[in-house]
């Protein structure tokens, strides 16, 4: 599970070869020992969640790198090693 992207506490990653069980493109999000799993590129929540605060902060960042992560994901899912993503500043 590649880590590509970390801020304020939060944990962005992907899994490789993850599109069995939500068939969509998403992301796993730790914080504190909670887990979301988010849809791209609109920053759903598929399962899980975190404080509303931290949430926003993580759609903000959906927002602004929605293009990377999809090409992330579509490395992922290939089962090649995505990239790193600039943190939210």
């Amino acid at each position: 599970m590649p880590t590509i992207s970390m801020f304020y506490g939060l944990i962005v990653y992907m899994y490789y070869l993850d599109n069995k069980q939500h068939h969509l493109p998403h992301i796993h999000v730790k914080y504190q020992g909670e887990e979301v799993i988010v849809d791209l590129p609109d920053g759903n929540v598929l399962e899980g969640s975190i404080p509303s605060a931290k949430m926003k902060l993580l759609q903000a960042w959906i927002e602004l790198h929605k293009d990377e992560l999809i090409a992330d994901w579509e490395l992922a899912v290939s089962g090649e090693q995505p990239y790193k993503i600039d943190p939210l500043r």
